[in-house]
């Protein structure tokens, strides 16, 4: 069709920690948000949570795209426990996008994770004033950086929490909100308190 990109981005990363904390992680729609670089100020909010975080489960994404603010919800279509998650854009501004998350056991301590979007560009005066290589290439940066992100929190030194609780994550939401933080910022201040409670010596 004349006029529509089609744009597919895939990055793969290694990590060496089991397929169940690294499915736990991306699980959570919000930590989307930590595969794009600050500056873009992604904020990821979950509108309607269904089977826990499962299929129908809907979430609104807000981002800088190349200067330009833009808003859409997404719907989890997919969700395959240890081996597959995907979620498609239901309402916003790009003709189609889809992002597919994927996941395989390397061994008992290591997996193997994938993530491919797939998107079309806006039509329209939005579509013409943004810059369709610039915004993949700042999209693929952001992916694989949020890669490397998930790979150094999850594999840390076991002084890092992988969400396990519903209690556990909402008071790391709670401190990414007093912090103004991202979610790995988040839990990496956690740590360091947990860490300087239990140097004190008891009296």
């Amino acid at each position: 069709m004349i006029g529509q990109i089609m744009t597919t981005i895939n990055k793969t990363m290694e990590i060496n920690a089991p397929i169940s904390e690294v499915f736990t992680y991306f699980a959570r729609p919000e930590h989307m948000a930590d595969q794009f670089p600050e500056n873009m100020g992604l904020n990821i909010l979950p509108i309607e949570v269904k089977n826990g975080f499962g299929v129908g489960t809907i979430f609104r994404i807000n981002g800088d795209f190349d200067g330009k603010r833009l808003e859409w919800d997404c719907e989890t279509i997919e969700y395959i426990p240890h081996r597959k998650i995907v979620a498609k854009m239901i309402e916003g501004p790009f003709k189609r996008w889809v992002i597919t998350v994927e996941f395989e056991v390397i061994s008992e301590k290591k997996s193997r994770t994938s993530i491919t979007v797939d998107y079309d560009m806006p039509m329209g005066p939005l579509g013409g004033f943004m810059d369709k290589v610039k915004l993949k290439k700042v999209a693929e940066r952001g992916i694989e950086n949020g890669l490397y992100r998930v790979k150094a929190l999850l594999e840390g030194t076991g002084s890092i929490p992988v969400y396990i609780t519903l209690d556990a994550y909402r008071r790391v939401l709670k401190e990414k909100e007093r912090r103004n933080c991202s979610v790995s910022d988040a839990i990496i201040a956690l740590a360091k308190e947990k860490q300087s409670e239990e140097a004190v010596p008891r009296v």
